[in-house]
């Protein structure tokens, strides 16, 4: 068995596994990166955030053009199967990996592609497709080996015809009737993709609202038109069980109901990638989800094996376990660190959802004296011009000290209009204020410009 040495190995190619390898090797460091698929880039590109992602954006533009007056004038509305978008979405995860394997190749760092397990605290053993076998011995070791769909035992997802939200990718039909069970952001995620091809789903939610972290009346309204696509929403449920047969689907809920569908989405929740490496080897132990413990710098509870991304839960975003991985090399560099807390929800439903802060409800129930600025989508130039006249931008900011507390999005390029309030907020003292988006310039017309509505609509309630 060959035998190597180096100051750093990373167990997981996914974005906290590349930041936190790029990171060591730019500082001098000999680092080597495991990946136990054939192709770099983890579970983000090629079953999680990318696929979806890209897979959203071809059935926005589908839905765009299905509802363009201009279109309508040389042609009937298009119908397109899921095989075929899901075809169009995969040169994004093509692009995607070439440009990730590149960074490894340029930055030295070595490549390593198999199953890792650990033999001791400093050594790492890894096998590949053929059986064979390679001795990785390290001073400090990161496991960045993301996360899978939590599947129950109890639902066979063998069945051609049930499938998970990993699986769902390789769907070679367009069902036209889905149930999806759980209505986390992957859960309504997945409603508006397939609602917008036009299959009638179920969504099963075992809560009595959407997204309850978000802001009430942001929920609200992916409530409203997530129905208005044609996706049945049903609060407070539980599965009694799950069958399939050679026509689809029957879901028996606790409630008594029976819902049959073509096909079966499980979406409820998510398992750390740690059952295959070993850890009892060395001492560790995985939660009941999988997932690992880790301080205030990264740090299990073996001070020089550190752990980043969806592997240590909350709050599993890819762009969280990209900074995850970034400081936890830092601090194993002994270099400046953050502990990643302040992340921003980005939620890539259509409309999408972004935001960042506090919400109304948490900030009264912490008794904080704030008011709300809102602008609305349909009375900005841009989104006339555009189309995308759906949502709103709502900014919460202090009655007596205009600072900003919270800033809420939902339509079209959320995401993106949300990290300007984002930044102005993460200023310190008198830089955060309300006043700021009034005494700008903003381009016109721009999305952006939703800000000093936003501001101005808030400032007229101040007395």
């Amino acid at each position: 068995m060959a035998v190597h040495n180096y100051d750093v190995v990373v167990i997981g190619t996914g974005p906290a596994g590349e930041s936190a390898a790029i990171n060591a090797a730019k500082h001098g460091m000999r680092v080597a990166i495991i990946e136990k698929q054939t192709q770099v880039g983890g579970n983000c590109t090629h079953w999680g955030t990318i696929p979806s992602k890209a897979l959203r954006h071809q059935v926005k533009q589908i839905m765009a053009f299905n509802t363009n007056r201009m279109f309508r004038d040389i042609g009937e509305p298009r119908w397109f199967s899921f095989p075929k978008v899901m075809e169009r979405s995969r040169g994004t995860i093509d692009k995607q990996v070439e440009m990730r394997t590149t960074f490894y190749a340029r930055n030295r760092i070595d490549l390593f592609h198999g199953v890792a397990r650990f033999k001791d605290e400093h050594t790492v053993v890894v096998r590949d497709r053929q059986e064979g076998m390679e001795e990785l011995v390290a001073k400090k070791i990161v496991i960045a080996t993301g996360s899978r769909p939590y599947r129950p035992a109890d639902i066979n997802f063998r069945h051609p015809r049930i499938y998970c939200s990993d699986t769902i990718l390789s769907l070679s039909h367009t069902p036209r009737t889905l149930v999806i069970f759980g209505a986390g952001v992957i859960g309504c995620e997945y409603a508006s993709i397939f609602s917008g091809l036009g299959v009638k789903v179920d969504l099963i939610n075992n809560r009595d609202s959407l997204l309850s972290f978000l802001d009430d009346e942001i929920s609200d309204a992916l409530s409203y038109h997530l129905r208005k696509h044609g996706v049945l929403i049903r609060h407070k449920e539980e599965y009694e069980s799950v069958e399939g047969d050679e026509a689809g689907v029957v879901v028996r809920l606790k409630s008594g109901k029976k819902i049959r569908a073509d096909a079966f989405l499980w979406a409820n929740g998510r398992t750390g990638n740690t059952d295959s490496l070993g850890l009892e080897n060395i001492g560790l132990e995985a939660n009941g989800r999988g997932q690992l413990s880790v301080d205030e710098h990264y740090r299990t509870s073996i001070p020089h094996i550190y752990a980043a991304g969806d592997v240590i839960g909350w709050p599993s975003l890819a762009s969280a376990a990209y900074d995850q991985g970034l400081n936890s090399c830092n601090e194993l560099l002994e270099k400046e660190y953050r502990f990643v807390s302040d992340v921003p929800t980005g939620i890539y439903t259509i409309p999408e959802i972004s935001s960042f802060g506090p919400n109304e409800r948490e900030l009264t129930e912490a008794k904080v004296p704030y008011e709300v600025g809102k602008a609305f989508f349909k009375d900005t130039a841009r989104a006339q011009i555009t189309g995308d006249t759906v949502g709103m931008l709502k900014i919460l900011f202090h009655q007596d000290t205009l600072e900003i507390l919270g800033i809420h999005c939902f339509g079209d390029q959320a995401s993106e209009i949300l990290h300007i309030g984002q930044a102005i907020m993460q200023q310190e003292g008198e830089a955060n204020t309300l006043k700021y988006f009034v005494n700008t310039t903003f381009n016109y017309p721009t999305m952006a410009e939703a800000y000093r509505v936003a501001a101005q609509n808030g400032l007229n309630r101040v007395f």
